[in-house]
């Protein structure tokens, strides 16, 4: 039942409070009628008797206590769903933002979502490939995971968020693949350089684009991964579609939390955010997963920016609890001209194991992975030990490391934002950088894969 009420109290930042209501409930949708005609919309974010404490997702600005009125609409935050969808740009609320008229919806949901049973999940493990061999080879992407990328404000995530989404694909003629790509308080400039590059590529043809700009409101930041999640559990789950969802940036999100919290007068947890940002990040990353019985799945990269690059920063640090692991950008990477600069020893995903092997990659997947790793990391001790001792200090194993360290970078590492390597690729040039080094310092390879897929040196 909707009820109207002109009874605003007060106004703080982008709250409301209202007094005198009765039956309004918590996350109900508020419509603000102005007094010049303006509609804007909120959500009920806390009941206290007759005292309904409002969010304002457009904004409180020019908004007349006096004249203005209320409408509790007596249902949460609704968003209308189709397969129409895919091929669209929205804002961050949900409405059309590329000048076509609104989708014509097969059913409305609720943003918030419905909590999945964890007796109905079933596990991750088939394979995702984005094109990028660091990312598909070493920290291998499953249907069903959440994989968040770690960077620095100065770093191209945008510009590898935008390849993922170009790229992206699950191995099967047979599978339905879309993209939900979920833009939270980026520039105007990174905004339409997404925006030209998807429908350069053709990427658009199969992702649904939600925008939020800087300059809107910050309060569309909350509903924006919603919104997203709402699309993406849609077209997983009732139209059997393998859904990737990449969010960026996160921190942006955390921001208008904060923002929240602080014009409540909550008292504040770490670094000023709410105590209460571990649940609410969850309840964002935990709408990724696989449901027995569907043959859909949504997989989640959320894209966040460190503050002052520190990993335990309360964001990077809670999402890492929540998540499967994390993709870390390097600027000592950046500045040495790799692209995308993922710096591969301190990233990790903890599914890697479930989505590769025969019948998902190859069979030799693992192996290189481990040996790869273990080069590298020792070519980088060998690197650090000559620029104290000099090179001539070093073995001549330790030199071989070395120099392999160097080809995997410049070879391996950096394939730039616009290569699209299969993960049959990777592997190959994997065995091309394995095949310098001494046979018998192949001990993470079983033999019979050496001898089929070593290459002639």
């Amino acid at each position: 039942m909707i009820k109207s009420y002109k009874s605003i109290q007060n106004i703080v930042g982008p709250l409301m409070l209202v007094d005198q209501v009765e039956g309004v409930k918590y996350d109900e949708v508020v419509e603000v009628h102005l007094q010049n005609g303006e509609v804007r919309r909120g959500q009920v974010l806390e009941v206290n008797g007759p005292r309904a404490l409002v969010q304002i997702f457009e904004g409180t600005g020019g908004i007349n206590l006096r004249d203005s009125k209320v409408r509790f609409i007596g249902k949460p935050f609704m968003f209308d769903v189709s397969e129409e969808m895919i091929g669209r740009v929205f804002d961050g609320l949900g409405r059309p933002r590329d000048g076509l008229s609104p989708i014509i919806p097969e059913k409305s949901l609720d943003v918030n979502g419905e909590p999945i049973n964890p007796i109905a999940r079933d596990y991750p493990n088939e394979f995702i490939q984005t094109g990028i061999s660091a990312i598909d080879h070493l920290n291998t992407l499953v249907r069903g995971q959440k994989l968040p990328i770690f960077s620095v404000a100065g770093l191209p995530h945008q510009e590898l968020a935008a390849q993922i989404a170009r790229q992206a694909r699950v191995l099967g003629d047979e599978e339905r693949f879309a993209v939900v790509f979920a833009a939270i308080g980026i520039t105007f400039e990174e905004a339409n350089g997404f925006i030209e590059d998807f429908r350069r590529s053709g990427t658009l043809d199969h992702t649904v684009v939600f925008l939020n700009l800087a300059s809107d409101p910050a309060m569309e930041r909350i509903a924006t991964p919603k919104m997203a999640l709402t699309a993406a559990e849609y077209l997983a789950f009732e139209k059997d579609m393998h859904v990737l969802v990449i969010m960026s940036d996160m921190t942006n999100y955390c921001e208008a939390l904060r923002e929240i919290s602080a014009a409540r007068r909550e008292v504040p947890g770490r670094r000023g955010y709410p105590g209460y940002l571990y649940t609410n990040l969850s309840t964002i990353y935990e709408r990724a997963g696989r449901i027995k019985g569907k043959k859909g799945s949504v997989t989640q990269i959320p894209i966040l920016t460190m503050p002052e690059g520190d990993i335990t920063h309360p964001i990077p640090d809670l999402t890492g609890y929540i998540t499967e692991g994390q993709i870390i950008l390097s600027r000592a990477l950046h500045d040495k001209g790799i692209s995308p600069p993922i710096d591969v020893l301190p990233s990790l995903s903890r599914l890697k194991d479930k989505g590769t092997g025969e019948g998902k990659t190859r069979e030799d997947h693992a192996s290189t992975m481990n040996q790869i790793y273990s080069a590298y990391a020792q070519g980088k001790n060998a690197k650090e030990l000559a620029m104290v001792l000099g090179e001539s200090a070093l073995s001549e194993l330790d030199q071989q490391y070395a120099r392999f360290s160097d080809r995997f970078e410049q070879e391996y590492l950096n394939q730039g934002f616009h290569t699209n390597r299969s993960i049959f690729e990777t592997l190959e040039i994997g065995w091309r950088l394995l095949a310098d080094l001494p046979r018998e310092e192949l001990k993470r390879i079983p033999t019979e894969f050496i001898e089929k897929y070593m290459p002639e040196v």
